[in-house]
């Protein structure tokens, strides 16, 4: 069955014969490297029992539900294939021993874990790392990541998240790269082979599993686990490259998600995990499912029962279950029934198999772990971290968004009044799966001021707010940890005290947002302004007149109309780290000019949500210099973003030339340049991200108003020029037509160049 017959089936498009046979996917070659491990593999196989392979198909996770002694048992009778949640070297050790030692076969655990903005060290958190727009300061987060977590014994991790939002009530926004395809196809293959490396087997190469395959970011209504319904050109066109870029730079693991696509949830979806992911893209590694998920099969109404399920599942091409103890339970019936063949055992024994050969662990199980003396004496030893790294790319990763009348960079002089529930909260700082983090090793703001000004300035601090005065928030945050402090002060004595600290300050900085809770797995939000409780204590401490500069902690865009009128400068945070206060300070003080960019656009309220820049046209479109009624806009809000994608501010300014093209026409092979000359006209020496937009005035289908295809991160001095160059080819023009061909379609194209995505230079080119 070819790719786009599958589809066809799948999603009922209507489609001509040679368009299918136009896509059908050639076949894949396979190297003798690949060929030595099949060979090895399927000598393998033939000596396993079918409860040995089903064994191997089992992701389980060390905890209550599992104890030391129940696993040690499951390993004794082959009924694992895989660990994750388990961190330290003697832990992991000791049950590779146990498989080593206990085991008919001896096959090698692998162990994993959700290192996914740093292990030990803790780096800003995926959306932060994109704002960067800075790949080789992404890359350095994912090697330190890379060498800390394969340091610990690890062997794979849950990452990069890749999934496109643009919809910001999503809690897990803060995992993913934003809402464009290209940044988030450029950074997914950056992050893979920067935690691989060269070669899979090395010391400290750490195999990814790109998740969430598929759609995962699409949610309806940002709800986490709902469904998707999507057309295959929007799938295509935005949402699959990032998967696709991915794997063709090597991932070896692939994460697949919790939701349905079109009635089919992606755990029993044969179209996603055959056609697509081992026909069309010819991958090659394991496709692993997330928590529980075959058990939900259940409840989404695609099985009858767990029998039914684990059938579903291994015959979509599931290779292994994650916490889920269906398979090894129903598995070997199904087989003796004929519901499930043998060969499709093989088949998913074989991705658990192959991944374990191509790290190396038949070779040497204890590839990541060394000599058993070599454990390290204290495992959270300072020593371990990685603080230069972090502070560097925390720095890189924050957004100024406003800066009236140069209120930053602050002077270390004076008195300064540092406020608010997230300014000395370590928890926070460092943010939602901050994996392996010790959050006693966490530079808060307040301390990262500290440290800056030593005994140059006054500091004076004052919590001002409890995160939230919302009982049942509050409740939610703490369910399973007590990771929100909360004051028992009433609102108004807090409140009353910081507004006292502001008064007898220079200047105000107040550290506001979300906790790290509330930005996560299973934390959409339904609207996403700044909870009630952090509203009254930054109107209190506008009232002051006081310079208010508002620092902002957050894992998502979040509506702030209010407090973009009441700040004198607003800096975007995110979550940053370990090292995030000293980075923070560093540009609070200008000893670091930020650079930042937005990978996200940030709406004026949830009523404009989904708001993201690359839309469709309209057939009556609206333009502020001529509204209209009848257009397409809301009359009770001022249209557009507040914040749009692309956007971050300096301490000092560029100036960007008219667009030049080298030609204005361009042959179909071809390529046309498009330059512009960005010049420096301030007093400090600052960087900014040059983006290129393109636009398809006139096609068989209506292509988004812009989209990006390029950018450069420039660094000039004051008053210093330079050309920028972007050279642009057909595929930079091709999309999905409503055939689903991938298409170039000759006519005029807009060429937009700026430094965010609404303020552009404009030329354009004519595709022969």
């Amino acid at each position: 069955m070819t790719w786009l017959t599958s589809l066809t089936i799948a999603i009922g498009l209507v489609c001509h014969p040679v368009v299918a046979q136009a896509l059908t996917p050639a076949s894949a070659s396979i190297s003798p490297a690949h060929q030595q491990r099949d060979a090895f593999v399927t000598d393998l196989l033939k000596k396993m029992t079918l409860e040995e392979k089903v064994g191997q198909l089992r992701l389980i996770s060390v905890g209550t539900d599992n104890p030391k002694e129940a696993i040690r048992e499951m390993i004794r009778k082959g009924q694992v294939g895989a660990i994750f949640n388990t961190v330290t070297r003697p832990d992991i050790r000791a049950m590779q021993d146990q498989v080593m030692q206990l085991s008919r076969l001896k096959i090698p655990l692998f162990f994993a874990y959700d290192v996914v903005h740093g292990h030990r060290t803790i780096f800003p958190i995926a959306l932060g790392l994109a704002s960067s727009w800075d790949m080789a300061a992404i890359a350095k987060s994912a090697r330190v990541s890379a060498y800390e977590a394969t340091e610990d014994g690890l062997n794979m991790t849950w990452a990069p998240m890749v999934d496109i939002t643009r919809d910001p009530r999503w809690g897990r926004v803060s995992e993913g790269f934003g809402e464009d395809t290209w940044l988030t196809s450029k950074i997914a293959g950056v992050v893979v082979k920067a935690f691989q490396g060269d070669n899979v087997t090395g010391r400290h190469s750490l195999m990814t599993s790109v998740k969430h395959y598929a759609l995962y970011g699409a949610v309806e209504g940002g709800r986490d686990y709902n469904t998707v319904d999507m057309s295959p050109q929007r799938m295509f066109q935005d949402y699959m490259p990032p998967y696709k870029a991915a794997i063709d730079a090597g991932s070896s693991g692939v994460m697949v998600a919790l939701n349905s696509i079109n009635g089919t949830p992606a755990t029993s979806n044969r179209w996603l995990l055959k056609d697509i992911l081992r026909d069309q893209w010819h991958f090659q590694g394991i496709t692993i499912t997330d928590h529980g998920a075959i058990k939900e099969l259940i409840k989404h109404g695609v099985a009858s029962d767990p029998r039914d399920a684990s059938r579903l599942a291994v015959k979509s091409g599931i290779g292994m279950s994650m916490s889920d103890e269906y398979f090894v339970r129903y598995l070997p019936e199904l087989v003796k029934s004929g519901a499930v063949s043998m060969q499709e055992i093989d088949d998913a024994c074989r991705q658990v198999l192959n991944v374990k050969y191509d790290m190396g662990l038949f070779d040497d199980p204890y590839r990541h772990l060394g000599p058993a003396g070599s454990d390290p004496a204290d495992t959270n030893a300072e020593s371990r971290l990685h603080r230069l790294e972090a502070r560097d790319v925390a720095r890189k990763s924050l957004v100024l968004l406003k800066n009236r009348l140069q209120t930053l960079p602050l002077k270390k002089q004076g008195t300064i009044a540092v406020v608010g529930p997230l300014a000395d909260s370590q928890r926070d700082t460092m943010g939602s799966w901050s994996a392996a983090g010790v959050v006693k090793q966490t530079i808060t703001v307040y301390q990262g001021i500290k440290n800056a000004v030593g005994d140059k300035a006054t500091l004076l601090y004052a919590k001002g707010a409890n995160v939230s005065n919302h009982k049942g928030i509050i409740d939610f945050l703490n369910l399973y940890e007590d990771a929100v402090q909360v004051d028992t002060r009433s609102p108004q004595v807090m409140i009353d005290e910081a507004v006292q600290v502001a008064k007898k300050a220079d200047v105000v900085v107040a550290v506001v947002g979300e906790a790290a809770g509330m930005a996560h797995e299973a934390s959409s939000r339904s609207n996403i302004v700044l909870p009630q409780s952090q509203r009254d204590l930054i109107a209190a401490l506008k009232a002051t007149g006081k310079p208010l500069v508002l620092v902002l902690m957050n894992g998502r865009p979040l509506a702030l109309v209010r407090e973009d009128q009441q700040a004198d400068a607003l800096l975007e945070t995110w979550f940053s780290g370990t090292e995030g206060g000293n980075a923070i300070a560093d540009v609070l003080f200008g000893d670091y000019n930020p650079s930042g960019k937005l990978p996200m656009s940030f709406p004026r309220s949830v009523g404009q949500i989904p708001i993201y820049y690359n839309h469709l046209p309209s057939g009556r479109p609206y333009t502020p210099e001529n509204p209209g009624k009848y257009t397409s806009h809301y009359y009770d809000e001022a249209n557009g973003p507040l914040y749009p994608f692309g956007y971050g501010l300096s301490y000092t300014t560029f100036s960007v030339s008219d667009v030049r093209l080298s030609s204005q026409t361009m042959k179909r092979n071809g390529t046309v340049d498009a330059s512009v000359t960005v010049k420096n006209t301030g007093s400090r020496a600052g960087e900014t991200v040059v983006q290129l937009y393109l636009h398809d005035v006139v096609a068989s289908i209506s292509r988004p108003v812009k989209a990006l295809q390029s950018f450069e991160k420039v660094m000039l001095q004051p008053g210093e020029s330079r050309t920028v160059t972007f050279t642009i080819d057909k595929d930079a023009l091709t999309f999905y037509n409503a055939r689903m061909q991938q298409v170039v379609e000759p006519g005029q194209f807009d060429v937009m160049i700026g430094l965010d995505s609404q303020r552009v230079k404009r030329g354009s080119f004519t595709l022969l």
